[in-house]
């Protein structure tokens, strides 16, 4: 990155409190800046590194007042931590179109086009008729299957495995080791007691600006598509079922599993380790917390917790109860104590 500290500040919308001609090359924490670096300050009680960083300029709220005279530029921003993630992403989208051109040794199958800008690394495999749009990046050793369809300013990094007519859409983002487009876990019983294959025609979808952690797997649907709407966020190793669809801007943490034909709902926020049944419905807005195990339909706006999954205020007067249960116990068996030690004479 070669960019004056008012360049940075016309990216953000933001204002230069100092020297606008400063050149930064480098993005860094207040404590670790040097004298090229931008930095940022979004929590208060972090302040006081302000005022020893050596950093070229910071960014700040607008509304920040310093308490001792600065040795840096100050970039005004509404939100500094959203303007510095901001930063960081333009920051590392720089970085990655510098990366153009064919690695060798590589495969490229039959019919495959693509635009300007496109970056392909060494032992990746594309098969026939795949279509890849502008500035795409695909890093060594992944595998892109026949009739795949990838949209502009999406990368793929190392390993990612990417099966036959998976459509992508533009400026996603595929981690190490993600598979998509697997074959879903779709066996019918036998009466023998053994399991027949059920083939699994369908594809998967995904939207525009789609993040794929690493080592995540989404399989394709039975029949039709598994679909991953826009602005969905899904972390390392989660587990995405044959025919599962999820709403747009829904965020899923690691180790979370959707079992197959659930639907997922639009702005769900789902915590790791979660676990759903498949044929359900989770609804807009829905929060699960960690751990939790869904097992019917959601309305929209709840908080959840528990297994299996219940409204946050039962889960809560319920745990108080639960935490209780060895005194109330003691309890118990005192009182089943006294009742067997009473006598047809006894006083009450």
């Amino acid at each position: 990155m070669n960019l004056t500290v008012g360049q940075i500040a016309e990216i953000l919308n933001g204002e230069v409190t100092g020297d606008p001609n400063t050149l930064v090359t480098n993005i860094s924490s207040l404590e670790d800046a040097q004298p090229d670096s931008v930095s940022f300050l979004a929590n208060p009680k972090y302040q006081q590194h302000l005022y020893r960083t050596r950093a070229a300029a910071a960014i700040v709220s607008d509304t920040f007042i310093p308490k001792h005279a600065l040795n840096t530029s100050l970039i005004r921003v509404n939100d500094p931590y959203l303007s510095f993630t901001a930063l960081q992403a333009e920051y590392q989208r720089l970085s990655i179109l510098k990366k153009t051109g064919i690695e060798s040794p590589a495969h490229m199958g039959a019919g495959v086009t693509y635009s300007d800008g496109f970056y392909l690394g060494a032992f990746a495999y594309i098969g026939d008729h795949v279509t890849i749009g502008k500035n795409v990046k695909i890093y060594p050793q992944v595998h892109i299957g026949d009739h795949c369809k990838i949209g502009d300013h999406t990368i793929i990094y190392p390993g990612a495995k990417i099966y036959e007519r998976t459509v992508i859409g533009a400026y996603c983002n595929i981690q190490a080791g993600a598979v998509i487009g697997s074959h879903g876990f779709g066996f019918a019983p036998r009466p023998d007691g053994s399991y027949q294959n059920i083939p699994q025609m369908g594809n998967v979808k995904l939207g525009d600006h789609v993040d794929i952690g690493a080592n995540t797997t989404i399989d394709c649907a039975t029949l039709g598509t598994t679909y991953i709407e826009d602005g969905v966020k899904i972390d390392n190793l989660v587990q995405i079922a044959h025919n599962v669809e999820i709403g747009k801007d829904t965020v899923i943490a690691a180790q979370t599993g959707i079992s197959g034909s659930a639907k997922v709902g639009k702005h769900v926020m789902i915590g790791g380790q979660v676990g759903t049944v498949g044929h359900i419905h989770i609804a807009d807005h829905t929060k699960v917390g960690a751990r939790s195990g869904v097992t019917k339909s959601t309305k929209s706006d709840q908080i959840l917790f528990g297994v299996p999954a219940m409204d946050r205020q039962g889960y809560l007067k319920s745990y108080a109860i639960y935490k209780k249960l060895p005194e109330v116990m003691v309890r118990i068996q005192e009182l089943e104590q006294k009742i067997l030690n009473l006598t047809p004479n006894s006083p009450k």
